[in-house]
C-alpha cells in the first residue's frame, strides 16, 4: 500500500534557507501529485541536501521513498524509508510502506520485524495483522497466524483478505469444510469474484473432487479470462488426470499471462 505523506511543513515567516527549503518542499509536493516523478525525486535530494539534520526530513524521505518506489528504485526506497525512520523511529506509515517493499522482493524476515514494530505501537493495525499471519503461514507457524487472522476478524469481520487468509489457513491445516464454508459464504455475497472460485477449486483438488474442481475453474475463467492461476490449476489437475494436451494447452495460456517459462518448466515436460 503506497502513501503520500503530505504535510504543511511550515506555517510561520523563516529565514530565506528555510524558505528555499519550503518551498523546494511544496514543489516537490506539487510533482507527486502531477506524477512528475522524477523531478519530485531530484527537487527532494536537492532540499534534503539544504538542512540534512532538520526534522521535518522524516516527511521529505517518506515522500522520497513513495516516489522511488513509484520509479522501480526498490533498493533507493529502502534506503529512503530507513532514513525517515531515523527521524520518526515509530512512524506507522513509514514502516507499513518499508515493509510492503521488503515482502514484494522476497525479504519477508525484514518485513516481519516492521510489522511486529508496528504492532507494537498500534496493536489494531489491520495491515499489520494481516501481513503478519500471511508470513506466519509461510513460516508454517499456523498457531501464530491464526491468532493474527481471528484479531483481524474481531476488527473487521467482513475483511475479504482476513476471511480468504483464514480459508487458506484452514486449507493448510487440512480442515477442508471449515475452509469451503469460508469460501462458500464469500462466493454468496461476492458471486463474480474469480479468484474465490479458484480458491475454492484448489481445496475440493486436496479433497479429491477434481470434477466439481474443474466446474469452479471454468467458472473462474468465465467470469476472468485473464486469471493465470485458474490456468495453472486447472492445468495440474488434467495433468493429473493424464490430460496431457489439455494441460499443455492451459499452461501455455498461464505463461502467456506472464506466468515464467521457468515456473512451469517441470510441468511440460510432463506433457510430452
Amino acid at each position: 500500500m503506497v502513501r503520500i505523506i503530505i504535510a504543511l511543513l511550515f506555517c510561520f515567516p523563516v529565514a530565506l534557507s528555510a524558505q528555499t527549503y519550503q518551498q523546494l518542499s511544496e514543489k516537490a509536493i506539487e510533482c507527486i501529485e502531477k506524477d512528475s516523478f522524477h523531478r519530485a525525486e531530484e527537487l527532494l535530494l536537492q532540499v534534503l541536501k539544504l538542512e540534512p539534520k532538520n526534522a521535518k526530513n522524516a516527511l521529505l524521505f517518506s515522500n522520497l521513498g513513495l516516489v522511488q518506489r513509484r520509479l522501480g528504485e526498490d533498493d533507493k526506497a529502502l534506503e529512503s524509508y530507513s532514513f525517515a525512520l531515523n527521524f520518526a523511529p515509530l512512524a506507522v506509515p513509514i514502516l507499513l510502506d518499508r515493509a510492503a517493499i521488503y515482502m514484494e522482493t522476497g525479504r519477508t524476515d525484514r518485513a516481519y520485524t516492521d510489522y511486529c514494530r508496528v504492532l507494537d505501537e498500534d496493536k489494531q493495525n489491520k495491515e499489520a495483522l494481516l501481513m503478519r499471519a500471511y508470513i506466519y503461514i509461510l513460516r508454517r507457524d499456523y498457531p501464530a497466524a491464526r491468532i493474527d487472522y481471528n484479531r483481524l476478524l474481531e476488527l473487521d469481520p467482513q475483511s475479504y483478505s482476513g476471511r480468504l487468509g483464514l480459508a487458506t489457513l484452514e486449507q493448510k491445516e487440512e480442515k477442508f469444510r471449515e475452509s469451503l464454508d469460508i469460501l462458500n459464504k464469500m462466493i454468496v455475497e461476492t458471486p463474480e469474484d474469480a479468484t474465490l472460485y479458484v480458491a475454492r477449486a484448489d481445496v475440493e483438488r486436496e479433497m479429491k473432487h477434481e470434477d466439481l474442481a474443474l466446474v469452479d475453474l471454468e467458472e473462474a475463467i468465465r467470469l476472468n479470462a485473464s486469471l493465470a492461476d485458474a490456468y495453472l490449476l486447472r492445468g495440474n489437475i488434467y495433468l493429473m488426470q493424464k490430460k496431457k494436451a489439455l494441460a499443455k494447452a492451459d499452461f501455455e495460456k498461464a505463461i502467456s499471462l506472464g506466468v515464467p517459462l521457468a515456473d512451469l518448466h517441470e510441468q511440460l515436460q510432463q506433457c510430452k
